[in-house]
């Protein structure tokens, strides 16, 4: 009888043990997909990328650096430029690849006052489309000037997984 209850103690407590690192893993696991895959976003902007060629002569130029995460689908930007013609009054995000025109994703706040060199930051919550467009490199941001209201300057916006 000692020994039927001595196996019995030693395979309870070799199930605890298994299942107490079983439920390790499957937190672990769990707290990778919860974090999901985060990108560094980068891109510079110049008068040279702005469509049609040409249009700005400005020697202007922009940054956008940020992160996209894949989970919570949050893209988080700064935006920086300078020497522009005069402050920023227009700005955003377009779907489109280099040298192509797009449409419009996101129309930047930016408010007044701004300089013709300065920063913004700010974030957005991406749709499933709008998250492969960015993915696959195809979105780019635009800022607008009173001189250049088309566009001083344009830069591609480049998603690299962290």
């Amino acid at each position: 009888m000692k020994t039927i209850w001595t196996k019995l103690k030693k395979g309870a407590a070799l199930a605890c043990t298994a299942l107490t690192v079983a439920f390790i893993f499957a937190s672990c696991e769990k707290d990778e997909v919860n974090a999901g895959i985060t990108y560094n976003l980068s891109g510079n902007a110049t008068s040279g990328q702005v469509i049609p060629v040409g249009s700005s002569t400005s020697n202007g130029t922009a940054t956008i650096t940020g992160t996209y995460n894949s989970t919570t689908k949050v893209m988080s930007y700064t935006t920086a430029w300078s020497n522009l013609t005069g402050g920023p009054v227009a700005g955003g995000f377009f779907s489109g690849a280099a040298g192509q025109n797009g449409s419009s994703v996101s129309v930047w706040t930016l408010g007044s006052g701004l300089n013709n060199s300065g920063s913004i930051s700010s974030s957005i919550t991406l749709t499933n489309d709008q998250e492969a467009q960015l993915l696959n490199n195809n979105w780019y941001y635009l800022l607008s000037t009173s001189s250049n209201i088309s566009g001083e300057v344009r830069g591609q916006v480049t998603a690299t997984r962290e």
